[in-house]
């Protein structure tokens, strides 16, 4: 196929799937469990409405959001711990969205969006809904040319502050100590958060497949926990 036609042709699919999505978004079944909306990650601004939480899921319950939930094992795992709890799923790849939805086919708190993190965190979640997001060893992209890719910034921290409910919490690990460097100093600079003491039963939570790898390799992890303590203004 030319490359003109290549072009237009994903051009119409981004299109297609902004607009499949809000037209999901205004028909949400809360009977459906788990539920997957596709969205396409490349668009700077999906014009979608944002998630009713209530109705996503059914029940209101206190929200917990995986970032980046991989083959979904922490986020089912957490959701059969805490059923009182709702739990979404955010992951950007397809395949591993299929895995989730096989996971959790029979746990009726769990969720997943196939979007890319920052949009759906700026762009689908409302304003004071999530009470602690988890961004478990995110992508390090090592190589310094590669620094602009990392999910970590302040324009996440911004979406991250809004869609967080007051004293919610922001959870991370890595295993690479040059972008847990990083993280700590954009955490320490932005007011919006104060960086938590750790105490030792703060993180006794499931294992990642990725955290189990590294612990496996004998590779330290970092850790960090962040508390929303300043209104979005």
């Amino acid at each position: 196929m030319p490359l003109q036609k290549r072009r237009q042709a994903a051009a119409l699919q981004s299109t297609l799937f902004v607009r499949d999505t809000a037209e999901i978004l205004r028909g949400l079944n809360p009977h459906l469990s788990p539920t997957i909306f596709s969205m396409d990650y490349s668009i700077s601004k999906p014009r979608v409405a944002r998630l009713d939480v209530v109705q996503f899921f059914g029940r209101k319950a206190p929200l917990h959001v995986d970032l980046g939930c991989g083959d979904g094992t922490f986020l089912c795992e957490m959701a059969q711990q805490f059923p009182k709890k709702n739990f979404l799923g955010i992951e950007r790849l397809t395949k591993r969205v299929e895995k989730v939805r096989r996971k959790a086919e029979k746990i009726e708190n769990v969720r997943v969006l196939r979007a890319d993190t920052l949009l759906a965190v700026r762009d689908l979640l409302p304003e004071c809904s999530v009470g602690t997001f988890y961004l478990l060893f995110p992508d390090p992209w090592p190589k310094r040319r590669h620094h602009c890719r990392r999910i970590f910034t302040r324009d996440f921290l911004d979406a991250i502050a809004v869609a967080l409910e007051q004293n919610g919490m922001l959870r991370v690990a890595t295993d690479h100590l040059d972008y847990f460097q990083q993280i700590e100093r954009l955490s320490c600079a932005d007011r919006q958060f104060e960086v938590e003491p750790q105490l030792p039963n703060d993180f006794i939570f499931p294992v990642t497949k990725f955290e189990r790898k590294f612990r496996d390799q004998s590779a330290p992890i970092y850790r960090l926990t962040l508390r929303k303590t300043s209104p979005v203004t």
